[in-house]
């Protein structure tokens, strides 16, 4: 049996998949390092804290508690000290002559009744004096270890996987997939970072299995995760294995300085701002070519009129209102279909905050090239808005590699995203 030639993509692989495998362990053995030393730190410094607390609560009753008792032991010396001195005066008294001792012994006698020597205080009994102790639960020793034996997990395969990258102008749609049958997803979160950065940042939080990542600049290589969070869960998955991706496509923008209008720093957002000036805003170049995705989201709407439109057109054409005009495709807000200026009876749903329009075009064969030479030119239109779709073929004076974009509203207030 003859050997199997082995594709280049293959033998890449040879080498790219031990790689993942390696750089993967170490990264996974350099964050559960770092983790469990912080864990350590944070645990150390917690039980350093309650040491403190509980001997601020010994000297506190030490100090609450032994007051009384040193204020008794001071009253009864006093006591005593008294006795004394009055002993030993009446013994100097009982000594002198007869006129002096009598004198001393009225002295005595008159200082020995305002003096009460048998008043003492109180003292407490033995079993109403505090008597200190630390009452420690050594189990808590067991719950701890419990839950230090289930802390953290390895695992070999991240539930969600990066499914596909399409570049898209200004932009990458990113497509994931749940690759563990048993895991029940709640909710997924995605990050991104160009490949010169150390830090991913947090594009989209949701329930979403799509997402498309803007403000991606041109031939940029970018790397893109995705984790999810279990049914019921706080904390998230481990992270896919990183996705690169970049689009060589070029952003697409509308044209700076219309004064109807105010835009982005981008210039990928435009909104229709009080100015009463009126007219179609196009884009900065013909930069939509037949095969590709032209999508419209409307961030916020308007008053509608019937003159609105958003489209695309063959080429730019001052002095109009709106894009209701020959050599241009367009819907208005209300839902309404135009092809050349012309209204079709298939009509879409009205376009509402957060709608997305999107075009699709396609050419068409007509034959020979030379009936195509100062003929009509077939393009294959497909427009989708709110889950519903219009498919019509659009004729042109010429053929046309690339297209414009525009948008035309006569009130303030409609913003929309192009990308």
């Amino acid at each position: 049996m003859p050997a199997r030639v082995l594709a280049y993509s293959e033998i890449l692989s040879f080498y790219v998949l031990p790689f993942q495998i390696k750089e993967s362990a170490s990264q996974t053995r350099d964050v559960l390092k770092q983790h469990f030393n912080d864990l350590k730190g944070t645990l150390g410094k917690l039980l350093d804290e309650r040491l403190v607390t509980l001997l601020q609560e010994v000297d506190t009753i030490e100090q609450e508690t032994i007051k009384p008792l040193d204020d008794c032991q001071k009253l009864i010396e006093h006591g005593v000290h008294t006795a004394e001195d009055l002993v030993q005066e009446g013994e100097i008294a009982i000594l002198g002559g007869v006129g002096e001792q009598n004198e001393k012994l009225w002295n005595f006698t008159q200082k020995a009744s305002h003096i009460q020597l048998d008043s003492l205080p109180e003292v407490p009994l033995l079993v109403d004096v505090p008597c200190l102790s630390a009452q420690l639960d050594d189990s808590i020793l067991n719950i701890v270890k419990d839950h230090i034996f289930k802390h953290g997990t390895v695992a070999s395969r991240p539930p969600v996987q990066i499914e596909e990258l399409i570049e898209k102008p200004g932009g990458i749609i990113v497509r994931w997939c749940k690759v563990d049958d048993d895991f029940i997803a709640q909710d997924y979160r995605l990050q991104f970072r160009k490949c010169t950065s150390n830090h991913f940042e947090d594009v989209y939080v949701g329930s979403e299995t799509e997402f498309i990542v803007l403000h991606i600049d041109p031939n940029v290589d970018y790397q893109f995760r995705v984790c999810a969070r279990g049914d019921g869960r706080q904390e998230w998955s481990p992270w896919s294995v990183p996705q690169m991706g970049h689009s060589t496509l070029v952003p697409h923008e509308w044209t700076a300085g219309f004064e109807g209008y105010s835009l982005s720093s981008r210039r990928n957002i435009a909104l229709r701002n009080d100015s009463e000036s009126s007219g179609v805003l196009y884009s900065s170049a013909p930069t939509y070519f037949c095969g590709q995705t032209l999508t419209f989201r409307v961030e916020t709407v308007g008053q509608p009129d019937r003159r609105d439109s958003i489209g695309v057109c063959a080429e730019k054409q001052n002095g109009y209102d709106s894009l209701q005009r020959d050599q241009a495709v367009c819907i208005s807000t209300n839902g309404a279909v135009f092809v050349n200026g012309k209204e079709m009876t298939n009509q879409l749903p009205a376009v509402t905050s957060g709608s997305t329009v999107t075009f699709d075009i396609e050419a068409v064969t007509l034959g020979s090239t030379n009936n195509n030479e100062g003929g009509n030119f077939k393009l294959r239109v497909t427009i989708s808005s709110n889950n519903r779709e219009v498919v019509f073929d659009w004729l042109l004076d010429q053929s046309c590699g690339s297209l414009y974009f525009g948008c035309s509203f006569f009130y303030p207030g409609w913003k929309v995203l192009v990308f």
